[in-house]
């Protein structure tokens, strides 16, 4: 009898998972609640939708992520293959237009014959039958959820994170906002005001619009910040929310230049309008190709929708700003993979059940698609009565140990260098180190490939 795999949850690490598997001639039931059941962050009917941010970080291999993306593309997968179909400019970083994104790994889903598409919501993991790959996310559905905590135990966990808001270009007050990169429109010394004036308008557009503030409108806008009315206040004081997606909010209330340190430094920016460095520095990314919607950086907000117009419209450049999509914030639910999962995502209890995506205990986007990349792999291995072990020094071997290895204090884990096998001799220089570090990963996920 052939081998049928049931994919529950068609985002990220589902239909990544899915479609390797599918392109392995292996059978795939997927199974998706969307359109008849949505969470409170999800908008679109489509696949692989982005919730929080269009930004997969940087495409650097010194940097873990765009490391994790390299081997990732080595092992053909469709994430990365849409990411690139979809990329928008963002400097180093690999950023994506969310719509053509989805529809891309929308249609290659759909268009798979091995894959066959069951629009419904999964209540009971053992209500159905054979190898199971529970992809569902951190919003996974409450019924669900209880029936896997009966399975597993009550090992699951939560915390918060936000999404931030997103403007309309139309809106933007050009006269205010410049295009300009990090450092790559500063003026210079030397420069008079004229001459940097001369020169950045010779300069091709930039990835980023920056809106530039003076101490008076930083005070200000920062002053009605951390007096902004929240919603659902009572999530906050349980003081469970992620580094990553700090809202900025809280944030702020860690001190006054705290956001100047952070998502607002002005640190290789010059204000067009005074020829100087700005107190402080919004930056906007553009959320599509057409570059119509910008992104609030760093702007993951739990603050009621009025609040949002309220404050963030003292932003010089968007005092009117036609919001289009205001920043949400939601509950993410994972597992403590570090007791429940072995390696290769496979439930130590059950060895027909998977876990992929943000509920293993991955954090980000491609770290949860990674998770499908793995557990698929694993499977098809399995149809050959084998089981693998992804390398210790790749970037995908290094997260699924992370993953499977007790600890105490287990939280979500991102990609880093720091998980990594370290090297045999020592290297002080970073850059250097983790330049050596992304060659040895390369060459190993090269050589696994050709042993799969």
């Amino acid at each position: 009898m052939d081998t049928v795999v049931n994919v529950i949850g068609a985002g990220l690490a589902g239909c990544e998972c899915a479609y390797i598997l599918a392109n392995n001639d292996i059978k795939v039931r997927l199974y998706e609640m969307k359109p008849k059941y949505k969470s409170e962050a999800h908008t679109s009917d489509k696949f692989a939708e982005l919730v929080c941010s269009n930004s997969l970080k940087s495409e650097a291999l010194t940097n873990a992520c765009g490391l994790l993306k390299k081997e990732m593309q080595i092992l053909n997968s469709l994430f990365i293959e849409a990411a690139y179909n979809s990329k928008v400019p963002a400097g180093q970083a690999l950023a994506v237009d969310r719509e053509i994104f989805s529809n891309y790994i929308t249609d290659k889903i759909k268009s798979n014959s091995n894959i066959e598409i069951i629009y419904e919501k999964v209540d009971d993991i053992d209500s159905i039958d054979g190898i199971k790959v529970i992809a569902t996310g951190p919003l996974t559905d409450e019924k669900l959820m209880n029936t896997l905590k009966e399975k597993i135990g009550d090992d699951s966990l939560y915390f918060y994170d936000a999404a931030a808001p997103i403007v309309s270009r139309e809106s933007i007050d050009m006269s205010i906002a410049y295009w300009g990169d990090r450092y790559d429109q500063e003026r210079k010394r030397e420069e008079s005001v004229d001459e940097w004036k001369a020169r950045i308008e010779k300069a091709p557009k930039a990835d980023y619009l920056n809106l530039p503030m003076n101490k008076d409108e930083y005070i200000a806008f920062y002053n009605e910040l951390v007096n902004a009315e929240v919603a659902k206040l009572h999530e906050f004081e349980k003081k469970e929310i992620f580094e990553g997606c700090m809202p900025i909010e809280v944030m702020a209330k860690r001190g006054v230049d705290t956001l100047r340190y952070g998502p607002l430094k002005p640190v290789g920016f010059t204000d067009t309008r005074t020829g100087k460095r700005p107190y402080a520095n919004v930056q906007l990314r553009a959320e599509n190709k057409e570059a119509e919607m910008f992104n609030l950086v760093g702007f993951q907000t739990n603050l009621k929708f009025s609040e949002q117009k309220r404050v963030f419209s003292m932003i010089p450049g968007l005092e009117n700003a036609s919001f289009e999509r205001y920043g949400v914030m939601h509950k993410n639910t994972y597992i403590n993979g570090g007791k429940l999962l072995n390696d290769n995502f496979n439930l130590k209890l059950d060895n027909d059940i998977y876990f992929a995506g943000q509920i293993s205990g991955v954090e980000g986007y491609v770290e949860s698609a990674a998770s499908g990349l793995i557990v698929a792999y694993s499977i098809i291995e399995r149809t050959k009565n084998k089981k693998i072990k992804f390398p210790d020094d790749t970037m995908l071997g290094s997260l699924a140990n992370y993953v499977s290895t007790e600890n105490e204090n287990y939280q979500p884990m991102n990609a880093n260098f720091g998980i990594l096998k370290p090297l045999e001799k020592t290297i002080r220089d970073k850059k250097e180190r983790y330049s050596v570090l992304a060659d040895r990963a390369i060459e190993s996920i090269s050589k696994f490939k050709e042993n799969l």
